[in-house]
């Protein structure tokens, strides 16, 4: 009796260390599972990475360079493949299943930062050629503009050096500015046909009398303008002044003309 009464005290003394070395076993076994989980989950979503990058380059038609712009995942896929059976995986073997799976997913981790740093790269660049295709193109429209407006403006000033186009400028410059009109406008044709037949490069040898309204001397048109020796407008312009502040009209100037030959 008394040694089974030993007997029985010794296993007592020994049950709640059984009991906690269950529990232990059982929290350790939680916590490889939900390690375990948790990397499977990582490696699925590596793996989901890896692919949608492999399609970006592929789609993108950039130049990489030679290095593969697809990721080989099959041996991460192997390992998830193996992980996924967690729940029936014997305990002792998850640990190494883990740690080969986390493996996996560091080297196609690497692989998807190399491609993603060369997809950058490459985007960039293109980027940057766009950008400078199209400031050529924008500088290229802009001087093809202003050559074009250069030529408008050559050619507008070339007809209005003519002749008929300063006669046309007079008469609109004298309405404007004077309210003359075609009873003056008259009399300055007279005018300016005895003095220079309206050529802006009229000049007379003799006196030094420059352009359509003959001014002596010729730079006195400066204040019209420094474009005086090339501009009929700009002659015109210092022409009607000059009449209006010395005879008040150009019939007035016409007259003075026909009696002393000079205005």
């Amino acid at each position: 009796m008394t040694g089974f009464g030993s007997s029985g005290a010794a296993f007592a003394a020994t049950g709640p260390d059984v009991a906690a070395a269950v529990t232990t076993a059982g929290d350790t076994i939680r916590q490889i599972s939900a390690e375990a989980r948790s990397t499977l989950d990582l490696a699925k979503a590596t793996d989901a990475a890896a692919s949608a990058l492999s399609d970006e380059a592929a789609n993108s038609g950039l130049d990489l360079g030679s290095a593969p712009t697809t990721i080989d995942t099959s041996d991460l896929r192997a390992q998830i493949e193996r992980l996924s059976a967690v729940d029936v995986v014997p305990a002792l073997l998850l640990p190494g299943a883990t740690d080969d799976t986390a493996a996996a997913i560091e080297r196609v981790q690497h692989k998807v930062s190399d491609l993603r740093d060369r997809l950058d790269a490459a985007q960039a660049q293109k980027a940057a050629e766009e950008a400078a295709a199209a400031a050529q193109k924008a500088a290229e429209e802009a001087a093809a503009k202003a050559q074009a407006e250069a030529e408008a403006a050559a050619a507008a000033l070339a007809a209005a050096n003519t002749p008929e186009g300063a006669q046309a400028t007079a008469r609109q410059m004298a309405a404007d500015r004077y309210g003359w009109g075609e009873d003056q406008f008259s009399c300055l044709m007279s005018l300016w046909n005895k003095e220079s037949s309206w050529n802006y490069q009229a000049y007379n040898d003799s006196s030094g009398a420059t352009g359509i309204p003959q001014a002596l001397p010729g730079d006195k048109m400066a204040t019209a303008g420094s474009d005086w020796q090339t501009n009929a407008a700009t002659q015109i312009a210092w022409g009607l002044g000059y009449i209006e502040a010395a005879y008040g009209t150009p019939c007035s100037a016409w007259g003075h003309s026909q009696a002393t030959d000079w205005y």
